[in-house]
């Protein structure tokens, strides 16, 4: 079974800086890709930011720069680096893993971190 520990949330001025961590614990998994969806109230929970161990990564249009992922393998732990925030980034942050996990593959999510952006 994997475990997601998310911390680095909390509530930070408009042009402010964040920095988000996501350990996975557990045995045997294989890490597939890591990485965060973002859901506000009333919308659709959406990708922020992906990462493979192989360091590729893949971020949602509206991060345009702001926002910088990386991963260390051996550590397990994602990190979401998110500078120049803005209101609309105020939302519940979740990390995920992807894994495989004896034979099979699987996503597992964090309980949700809040980052509220706000003066």
């Amino acid at each position: 079974q994997v475990q997601l520990v998310e911390s680095g949330g909390g509530l930070v001025q408009p042009g402010g800086s964040l920095r988000l961590s996501c350990v996975a614990s557990g045995s045997d998994f294989v890490i597939n890709g890591m990485g965060w969806y973002r859901q506000a109230p009333g919308k659709e929970r959406e990708l922020v930011a992906a990462i493979a161990p192989g360091g590729g990564t893949n971020y949602g249009l509206f991060v345009k720069g702001r926002f910088t992922i990386s991963m260390s393998n051996t550590e397990n732990t994602v990190y979401l680096q998110m500078n120049s925030l803005k209101p609309e980034d105020t939302a519940v942050y979740y990390c995920y893993l992807h894994a495989k996990i004896l034979n099979d593959y699987a996503m597992n999510w964090g309980q949700g971190t809040q980052v509220s952006v706000s003066s």
